[in-house]
């Protein structure tokens, strides 16, 4: 689906990506980025082409005795937040009860989750340029956490190990470390 957007003069494409399996991918393009993702060769323009790719990511913030909860997906080098991408037609609830089933084999209490934040970084091995946003929710639980589907270790984390997880994982120990909730 593409829509035409007209901002400041100039032509701006939003191009909503879904059906990739592992969730959903926005591009906000300018008219000569879209024509270069079709193969053709964009107008020279004096302003250049910009692309910013947004993946859109919920999350589950679980915080005990100072620490977070955190995990490691199989092949990966850093640990993140339990969560995962939107399938289509999915609510950040719906995204959230599913994700951390799978990941952590917990039932979430849908009833008890609450808004905690939402974060944006660049993107944890990707290119230059590939934000996430993590919308983040506490949530009570039900069950034991245990590593599940695709990941590897589950642990809980202190700030003195922010320099180990993603990007978007820092500013949220940040803001948790600043709070006084991560020792």
């Amino acid at each position: 689906m593409s829509h035409r957007i007209a901002t400041n003069s100039r032509i701006r494409f939003l191009t909503i990506l879904g059906g990739l399996g592992s969730g959903s991918i926005a591009h906000g393009l300018t008219r000569s980025g879209f024509l270069g993702m079709l193969g053709r060769r964009p107008a020279s323009t004096s302003r250049g082409t910009t692309l910013t790719t947004t993946i859109d990511k919920i999350a589950w913030i679980l915080l005990e005795d100072g620490k977070i909860l955190s995990t490691r997906s199989r092949g990966k080098d850093v640990y993140y937040i339990p969560g995962g991408k939107r399938e289509p037609g999915e609510t950040d609830l719906d995204t959230l009860v599913r994700e951390i089933d799978e990941e952590l084999a917990v039932a979430i209490v849908p009833s008890s989750a609450a808004h905690f934040g939402t974060f944006r970084a660049q993107a944890h091995g990707h290119a230059d340029g590939v934000i996430v946003q993590m919308t983040c929710y506490t949530a009570q639980y039900q069950g034991t956490p245990t590593a599940s589907s695709e990941i590897d270790e589950v642990v809980w984390l202190t700030y003195a190990d922010r320099d180990r997880v993603a990007p978007v994982d820092q500013i949220i120990f940040d803001h948790l470390h600043r709070s006084g909730r991560l020792t």
